[in-house]
């Protein structure tokens, strides 16, 4: 009898078999992460947008606390898709920095992790491309893309980056891990990302995402200190599985790598 083929267990089988439903409900997912939550970004803060000159503006002037709206919504978007028919498919990582943390974990084998960060990186570009509708108003902001912020130096946007993703993969699997917690899991998003985007964007634009950052850059053609937003991100990641391992902050070991559960 052939061994159940249990991918996002660690466990395909055959061992060198491929998933390319997964690698589709990757990038499809990663797109509309950064289509839709992107797009939040742009209406809050784009030039004649009705957040960066309008009604969100007058009613919410306080630029830290639309920086929390806009994260907030940015994180809406990413639970929805985590429990979406696509996150019952691949487990709605979205993220190659999550991906790499559920592979050290040894929930994803290294051939999937690749196509999953693969399959990434081409959703986060093709999910840019819908954001060129904003026109002069999505320009404003270079399309979402993530940059240093002016007067940070670069090891500090290096090190906001990295503690952003280490506390997106904490959170994630600190949750996922216990039976009372991992249908709250997808929930954790939205106000981590608002804090991280409140805190952590006059730095580097809290990405935590390789993929989301790559998508905008890829349409701006605004590269500056890009590896920033690739190393960055999957050293938190390695960083909070690690401490996960170890168990700093107690035993809390997923058993699947999947953001939300699907019964």
């Amino acid at each position: 009898m052939n061994a159940p083929d249990r991918p996002l267990h660690g466990q395909p089988s055959p061992h060198d078999r491929l998933h390319p439903k997964l690698y589709l409900a990757e990038a499809a997912g990663t797109a509309l992460l950064v289509a839709c939550g992107l797009s939040i970004v742009i209406a809050i803060f784009g030039r004649d947008s009705v957040g960066g000159d309008g009604a969100i503006a007058t009613l919410l002037p306080s630029m830290p606390w639309r920086r929390a709206l806009a994260g907030g919504g940015f994180g809406i978007v990413g639970a929805l898709i985590a429990i979406s028919p696509l996150g019952r498919i691949s487990g709605a990582h979205i993220n190659p920095a999550v991906s790499l943390a559920f592979w050290l974990e040894r929930k994803l084998a290294w051939r999937d992790l690749l196509g999953y960060v693969l399959a990434q990186m081409i959703g986060g570009a093709i999910g840019a491309l819908p954001l060129l509708g904003w026109g002069a108003t999505g320009r404003s902001l270079n399309y979402g893309a993530t940059t240093v912020g002016a007067g940070v130096s670069v090891s500090m946007a290096f090190a906001g980056e990295v503690i952003a993703t280490l506390s997106l993969v904490l959170a994630i699997f600190i949750t996922a891990a216990h039976e009372r917690t991992r249908r709250l899991t997808p929930w954790t998003i939205p106000p981590l990302f608002a804090w991280l985007v409140w805190w952590e964007a006059p730095l580097s634009g809290a990405s935590a995402n390789p993929a989301r950052s790559f998508g905008p850059a890829l349409v701006s053609s605004v590269w500056s200190d890009f590896w920033i937003y690739l190393l960055a991100p999957l050293l938190g990641a390695a960083i909070g599985a690690w401490l996960l391992r170890v168990e700093l902050f107690g035993s809390h070991r997923v058993q699947v790598a999947r953001v939300a559960r699907h019964d």
